[in-house]
């Protein structure tokens, strides 16, 4: 069930007006982030209006993303993080939003590197771009998932893939829609989204972005989350070697119509 209200305070005025077909917002997906979301949230809002999807947050996430300028979608129960960005692409795709970022609700991502994409993007030449984090900068155990999860993917993909776990990223309207048929949670959902554009032939672009880690402790556990991604690969790998699913029917949108190959 997803329930929507509006954001107050000394942002609400800027974020909350109509968003037009030339507009980009921030799809931000939320779970338990009563710490960070209104910094997160107030930063973004600098840049762009912001949409927060709090999924079956416990905590006040909800009520303090509103009060730092965001249009809150509630989710409830709490669905993954793939549920929450469908959730958050349906209602840009139904208010014309030409494109989304996403980013994560946790501070890892830094909102100031928003016009970064917004560049790439305006460039004309990319359905999905993706934040490139440096993994020489992140914790051990990170670094070494990171980087065995890039080989692994390149290989099974055929192409190579700087970053496939990133969750900053510009998503076009194509893709957006394409990923509404998507059944998968979790950083599954965003290897799939690369596995689509290589089905569709939809360009991807990257662009590098800050690697911020705290000194949050590290919830892999290396074996279930080898296991667990050598499952979502072998998926993407079927995904991406499909017949093309979406040039005949891209979304009735401006920003569509004005961006096919």
């Amino acid at each position: 069930m997803l329930h929507s209200a509006h954001g107050g305070g000394a942002f609400a005025a800027r974020t909350m007006q109509p968003v037009s077909p030339t507009t980009i917002g921030a799809v931000i997906p939320a779970h338990d982030e009563a710490p960070r979301i209104g910094a997160v949230v107030r930063a973004a809002s600098g840049h762009v209006p912001v949409l927060v999807v709090d999924d079956g947050s416990t905590d006040g996430t909800d009520a303090l993303a509103r009060a730092a300028g965001a249009v809150v979608l509630r989710q409830e129960p709490n669905q993954g993080k793939g549920a929450a960005l469908r959730a958050g692409f349906r209602r840009a795709l139904d208010e014309g939003w030409p494109a989304a970022i996403t980013l994560d609700a946790d501070g890892q991502h830094d909102p100031d590197e928003i016009p970064r994409f917004t560049e790439r993007w305006a460039e004309g030449t990319a359905e999905l771009v993706v934040g490139q984090r440096d993994f020489g900068a992140m914790p051990a155990m990170r670094r070494l998932s990171n980087s065995l999860g890039t080989v692994v993917i390149g290989a099974l993909l055929g192409e190579s893939i700087p970053d496939n776990q990133s969750g900053y990223r510009l998503v076009g309207p194509r893709l957006m829609a394409a990923m509404l048929e998507s059944h998968e949670d979790g950083f599954a959902f965003e290897v799939e989204m690369i596995a689509v554009c290589l089905r569709e032939g939809w360009p991807i672009r990257w662009v590098p972005i800050r690697t911020i880690y705290g000194d949050e402790r590290s919830h892999i556990r290396p074996l279930h989350h080898l296991r667990e991604f050598l499952a979502v690969a072998w998926r993407a790998r079927s995904i991406s070697r499909q017949p093309p699913h979406w040039r005949s029917r891209e979304p009735a949108t401006p920003a569509a119509s004005a961006r096919r190959d």
